[in-house]
Formats: C-alpha cells, sequence, structure tokens
C-alpha cells in the first residue's frame, strides 16, 4: 500500500490504515486571482498521483479542493499580516468585479488542471459561498476559549490555547518573533503570534458577523471547509512546501480545537518548483503558464511528464529544454503503443509491472517508476503485445493518454517545393534507364530532405 512521507511525523508512513479501504484527502486549493503556473500546478498534481495509486489499490478516494475567492491578504507571509484582499487588488487592476476575476481564474484553473489529466475532487468548495461555516466556526473557538473578538471587529486565534502548535513546521510558539516587516506588535491582541480569523471591512465582498462586517482570515476558511466536507477525521492533508508555515498550523490548531482532538492524521507536502534556476516570480520574468507550453508546440501532458522526473519531496529545476525533451518522449511513447497494438495481445511482465507498482507506493518514487518503464520499452524479449498491456495499465497512474494515436493514419508532411517535380523527373530518368540523372536527382531531393527508396513497385520516398 502507498507510503508517504509524513512532514508533522518527520517519517514514511503507510497513509491508509491496514484494513481500511477509503481515503479522505484535502488540498489546498488556488486564490484565483492569477493563472496558476507550473510550479503552482505541481501541488495538485502530487495530490493527482496519491488518488490515481490509491484507487488501483481499490481505495475509494474522496477528495476536497477548495476555491479561495476572498480572504488572503496580498501580503500572507507574516504571522498576521495586514492589507489588501488578493482577488480584490486584481480587480481594482482589472476594472472588473470581484466575482468576475474569481470565475475568470477559477475557470483557467480547472481548464489548467483537466489538460493535465488532473482528476477534479469531490467537493470544490468556494470561500465566498461557505461564509456561514466560518462564522459559525469562529463563534464555537469563542465559546471555548481559543478565540477572542477586540473592539474593532476583529477575532483573533489565541495561540498560546494550543499548546502543540508547530509541530508540522518546528516553528514553536515561544521561538517565533514579530514579522521582520511589523514595527510594533499589535496592542489589540494578547500575544503577538495571535492570528486574525475575522478582519473588519467594508470594501469588496464583505458579511455580516455578531462582531461586524468584515471577512474570514485566509486560515479559518480551509479549516471550516475541510470540517463541513470530510468530517473530524481527515486521512491526508496535501498542499505546496510554503504552506507549512503559518497557513496549515493554524488551520490544524483552528480545526483540532473546534474538534476536541486530532483531525489529520498525515500531513504531505510537495517542495518548490525553479525555472531557470529562479524561483518562478514576475520580477525575474520566469513565470511559466501551461498556455505558454502549448503556445511553444508542447502536448500540455509533457509538463505532467517532467514533473514526474522528480520526486515531490525534491526541489526541481524545469527548464524549456526539459520539456522539450518530455514532449519528445511522450510522443514516442505514444508512437510505440500505436505500433505495438498492432501485434497480438500478451500477459503483462507481472514481474517488471510490479517493480513499477511498487516505486509508486514506496513515497512516489516517479524517478524509478519512468526508469524502470523505459527498460521495459527497450526490452525486445519481452513482446510488443505484452509490452502494449504494460503501458497503458500503468497509464491508469502516469495519465499521459498513451493510447492517443491507436489507430490515427500518420499523415506525410508534406513535400518541399520543387520536390514533387524533382520525384517525376527521377521517375522518367529510372524508365529511361538514366542511372547518373536518377542517382544526381536522388542528391538534389535529399538536399530538400526528402528520402527515396527504389522498391520493385517503383520509387517511395518519405
Amino acid at each position: 500500500m502507498l507510503s508517504l512521507y509524513d512532514t508533522r511525523n518527520r517519517r514514511v508512513e503507510r497513509i491508509v490504515p491496514e484494513g481500511s479501504r477509503s481515503l479522505r484527502m484535502y488540498t489546498c486549493g488556488p486564490t484565483v486571482y492569477r493563472s496558476a503556473h507550473v510550479g503552482n500546478l505541481r501541488s495538485y498534481l502530487l495530490a493527482d498521483l496519491i488518488r490515481r495509486v490509491s484507487e488501483r489499490q481499490r481505495v475509494r478516494v474522496v477528495a476536497c479542493r477548495n476555491i479561495t475567492d476572498v480572504g488572503h491578504l496580498v501580503d500572507d507571509t507574516e504571522i498576521d499580516p495586514s492589507g489588501e484582499d488578493k482577488v480584490l487588488a486584481q480587480a481594482r487592476a482589472e476594472g472588473r468585479s470581484v466575482l468576475e476575476v474569481a470565475r475568470f481564474y477559477e475557470d483557467a484553473f480547472v481548464a489548467d488542471t483537466t489538460a493535465l489529466n488532473i482528476r477534479p475532487p469531490e467537493h470544490s468548495p468556494r470561500a465566498s459561498e461557505t461564509i456561514d461555516l466560518m462564522i459559525e466556526m469562529i463563534a464555537k473557538l469563542i465559546e471555548k476559549g481559543h478565540a477572542y473578538a477586540v473592539p474593532d471587529g476583529s477575532v483573533f486565534f489565541d495561540a498560546a490555547s494550543f499548546p502543540s502548535y508547530g509541530e508540522i513546521s518546528g516553528n514553536r510558539l515561544d521561538q517565533l518573533r514579530p514579522g521582520h516587516r511589523i514595527e510594533a506588535v499589535d496592542s489589540r491582541k494578547r500575544f503577538h503570534a495571535d492570528w486574525a480569523l475575522w478582519k473588519p471591512s467594508e470594501q469588496g465582498l464583505t458579511w455580516e458577523t455578531p462582531w461586524g462586517r468584515g471577512f474570514p482570515g485566509w486560515h479559518i476558511e480551509c479549516s471550516a471547509m475541510s470540517l463541513r466536507f470530510l468530517g473530524e477525521h481527515i486521512d491526508l492533508h496535501t498542499g505546496g512546501i510554503d504552506l507549512r508555515f503559518p497557513h496549515h498550523e493554524d488551520e490544524r490548531a483552528q480545526s483540532d480545537a473546534t474538534a476536541g482532538h486530532e483531525v489529520v492524521r498525515h500531513w504531505v507536502h510537495g517542495e518548490h518548483l525553479l525555472f531557470d534556476g529562479r524561483k518562478m516570480s514576475k520580477s525575474t520574468g520566469n513565470v511559466v503558464l501551461l498556455k505558454d507550453v502549448a503556445d511553444a508546440g508542447l502536448d500540455p501532458l509533457a509538463v505532467r511528464l517532467a514533473l514526474l522526473e522528480h520526486r515531490h519531496r525534491q526541489q526541481m529545476n524545469l527548464t524549456w529544454d526539459t520539456l522539450r525533451a518530455a514532449d519528445k518522449t511522450l510522443r514516442r511513447w505514444r508512437g510505440q503503443v500505436a505500433e505495438w497494438s498492432e501485434s497480438p495481445s500478451g500477459p503483462m511482465p507481472a514481474d517488471r509491472v510490479s517493480r513499477i507498482e511498487a516505486a509508486f507506493d514506496d513515497d512516489l518514487d516517479t524517478p524509478l517508476a519512468l526508469r524502470l518503464l523505459r527498460e521495459l520499452e527497450r526490452d525486445a524479449s519481452i513482446s510488443p503485445g505484452s509490452r502494449f498491456e504494460a503501458f497503458l495499465h500503468l497509464d491508469q497512474i502516469l495519465a499521459l493518454d498513451l493510447s492517443l494515436d491507436i489507430g490515427r493514419t500518420v499523415r506525410p508532411k508534406p513535400l518541399p517545393e520543387g520536390a514533387a517535380e524533382l520525384l517525376e523527373r527521377r521517375s522518367r530518368a529510372r524508365e529511361a534507364k538514366d542511372w547518373a540523372a536518377s542517382d544526381g536527382l536522388r542528391d538534389e531531393l535529399a538536399a530538400l530532405g526528402v528520402k527515396v527508396t527504389d522498391t520493385p513497385e517503383g520509387q517511395t520516398w518519405s
């Protein structure tokens, strides 16, 4: 069964409990104020792989991935940042309403994940449509003594009320200091590490509450939605490594304080993706969207294959050369599968397939799985029909559409300008047994990139 590295427990652990046939998984979804770049999409590929591997083992997966369309501030790098909502800021920049911007980028995100064959989750709640859940949860935290309201309408979580804070990231409360961009500790807070559950505001998307009009803090959203759609016992929570602190620490504290017990059994994180050796950002000009990959003439699934070349826990440096190489491999595999499909079917090589599946089970060792797959591709001792069955079986996890070229008629590339006339002249030269002219015309055609082959039925070209 599948084992993954648990960030909180600092070890590789079996994810599905012994005897269980179900998995409840929550993934932190996108903040829909811009298009997701390929680094963002790596986190969602991680969740998709976990799901596909688990389902191949006949485990029923119930997945929830939220949509953050309110509450995520422009600067969320501090423990309790202050500032403007990201979606609101983008709406102002684009001259559109907040909901128009949110729905536009949500649709773009869904299109990108679909292009990468990332399966849609059972639940995709929007933060803006589940505010009642958050208000109810905040009220419960206040009642239990884990949160407090202040006169301006803010509500803060009392970090000191949750002694095990920091188990995911290692950032313990007694070691935390105010953020380097905060000049003075917020006087409204009991402790500088407390964070906002509700923020007062009259701008953008706001709601009335017992504490005043405003909007939720980013962290409370995931707690409320995960508890509502997956319940108080969640097997697995995934996300990018940058979410360990403070987002996942705050989320864990809120959820556990509400439920009265540990809600999430396992926390699994994917590492950063670099492009050309640098973190993707507007300032460095190296943000790559899936659309950019398609515009470059590459199959979007080349991104999926390229990301599989590295383990999810490894920082990865993606380049255009890497993507072009992945695209070439993808097209070769599809061609091979189409070719093998013309041969009689044969049983899968059980030992080879088992080793590849074991690599997936071992903390998603996708680089090893791909190396073993390449060995299988080259092993002529295994019949084409057997390799065909193995590749299609494993593609249920790889999700690279390896059957795409089966039955397709390959259209020859058009002849270069002038080549048709040279072929006609060469055909007449051969009929006249003018071998010198025939050879000369063959060389001219070769210079144009046309290879001529003579057969008993006449000349053919490619």
